[in-house]
């Protein structure tokens, strides 16, 4: 199924946007490689929207009987949320501090 005359493209502008939003650095070396592979990935969710899916059911599952649920308990580790928290570039009372998005 072949993308019909839309192009994405991730360029070393959406690169260093993507950087500065995850606060990660792309090493040089790995750049082109990263923006290929993205593009890759959002052409094939581009192609996805030429599926017709209005006749599936929105609770549609492979699985027989619909998806296995389990019990939902929090397991409760103080030292993990603290290793975390030392570990982020920056907080500020238990909380992540990010570059403002929206202005």
């Amino acid at each position: 199924m072949k993308n019909k005359g839309y192009s994405v493209t991730i360029d070393n502008k959406v690169l260093k946007n993507l950087e500065k939003l995850s606060m990660l650095t792309i090493d040089e070396s790995k750049k082109e490689e990263l923006a290929s592979q993205l593009t890759e990935i959002l052409e094939y969710v581009e192609n996805l929207k030429e599926l017709n899916t209005s006749g599936l059911d929105a609770a549609f599952s492979t699985l027989a009987g619909g998806t296995p649920m389990r019990e939902d308990i929090p397991h409760r580790n103080p030292e993990i949320a603290r290793h975390i928290f030392n570990h982020a570039p920056h907080t500020e009372d238990d909380f992540f501090i990010v570059p403002k998005i929206i202005e």
